[in-house]
């Protein structure tokens, strides 16, 4: 079991972050993807366990997952199983051992890919616009309504992960891999867990931070449309519903 985390100036809370990956269970590589930061990322997190990759300049997201992801595979036993992916943000801290549930759902057999559902997080500013354009994409092209579709905290089988490369750049990563997978027909699920990480304020950054995230799931969201990347929800058993935290989604047809 692998944990990928992507992080840019995160030297602050990257090493609380990997002490906590090392400590979940099954987990025997923890990977920092150092996305161009300009701070002390990649040396902190090398010091508290990481294999640590460094991308020289900034490349975003979706590019640091894929890199991690290669990082894992490079280091798997050749005749040995693939290992699992955990992906988690580097500003989770010490909480980050709360993702220990989606190991166990994607372990058992429940899902190929599982995906935290965070508590309220204190000082969290927005008012629901992005995650309502996700949900609203997800639900077009799925027919699926996931509670907090932006969530980055994902553990996924290595076949689940390969099916949703190329990723959606920017912060549209979540919305296109969650579109991919049901697409193909990988079963998802919500599960709770406690984690906490530092929310983006009402201020002016959080105000641009919410625009990019606005403008990259909109693009995730419009090129798989016009590429007719979608299930026609004529054809599935159930309308678009809301899925309740640990029930499992494929969007399997009606026969």
């Amino acid at each position: 079991m692998a944990v990928v985390i992507p992080a840019k100036d995160e030297a602050g809370r990257i090493a609380a972050t990997v002490r906590a990956a090392r400590a979940i269970p099954h987990v025997d590589l923890v990977v920092v993807v150092d996305d161009g930061s300009s701070d002390e990322t990649q040396h902190v997190a090398r010091a508290a366990g990481a294999v640590v990759v460094r991308h020289s300049v900034n490349r975003g997201k979706a590019s640091a997952m894929e890199t991690g992801a290669s990082v894992v595979a490079m280091r798997d036993v050749s005749d040995g199983p693939a290992r699992l992916l955990l992906f988690i943000d580097g500003d989770l801290g010490e909480t980050a051992v709360g993702v220990t549930p989606l190991v166990d759902t994607v372990l058992s057999g429940v899902a190929d890919c599982a995906i935290a559902a965070l508590p309220p997080q204190p000082g969290a500013g927005g008012r629901g616009i992005v995650v309502g354009k996700a949900r609203r994409a997800i639900a077009r092209a799925t027919g699926w309504v996931p509670t907090q579709p932006l969530s980055g905290q994902r553990c996924l089988t290595r076949e689940a992960f390969e099916a949703a490369v190329p990723l959606a750049p920017g912060w549209g990563v979540e919305t296109g891999m969650t579109i991919d997978l049901l697409v193909k027909g990988f079963t998802l699920v919500e599960v709770p867990c406690d984690l906490r990480h530092r929310a983006s304020k009402n201020d002016w950054a959080g105000q641009l931070h919410r625009a990019a995230q606005y403008r990259d799931v909109a693009l995730a969201a419009a090129l798989r449309w016009a590429k007719g990347v979608r299930v026609d929800l004529r054809e599935l058993g159930d309308q678009p519903v809301r899925q309740e935290p640990g029930r499992p989604y494929r969007a399997v047809r009606s026969t």
